[in-house]
């Protein structure tokens, strides 16, 4: 099923399969927080589409955010207290950087354990040996 493109029509994430492993959107749901705040804990401040792109890169090109699932979650974050906003101009556009808030830090650390230790159940009850 290479090249198999997949899109929730409320814009939560779009997923594509490169080389037969396919994510879905469904399991990717719950864990864009914890994608974008890990994210923000390792590199400090980002922007949107840095966002989009990090996760691409990291991916291996398996997940693709859309800016439908990317910024009502950072609009969430930020209004929940764990996510800061600076505004800069470059050039002659303005660029809006996220960052985590020291609540925000917490959270990342605490939700990173939480997916791990999931990881670890889901792992056992599959009865898989995840290398």
């Amino acid at each position: 099923m290479t090249g198999c493109n997949f899109s929730q029509p409320n814009g939560v994430l779009s997923i594509i399969d490169l080389g037969n492993i396919m994510h879905s959107p469904e399991l990717l749901k719950g864990t864009l927080q914890t994608i974008i705040l890990k994210l923000l804990k390792d590199q400090g401040k980002m922007y949107g589409y840095e966002i989009t792109q990090r996760v691409k890169d990291l991916s291996d090109g398996h997940l693709l955010l859309t800016e439908g699932a990317l910024y009502p979650t950072l609009h969430k974050l930020e209004a929940e207290g764990l996510l800061r906003t600076e505004v800069t101009m470059v050039g002659k556009r303005m660029r809006k950087y996220y960052s985590l808030t020291a609540d925000g830090r917490t959270s990342a650390k605490e939700r990173v354990g939480e997916f791990v230790d999931f990881i670890r159940t889901m792992s056992n009850v599959l009865q898989l040996n995840v290398g």
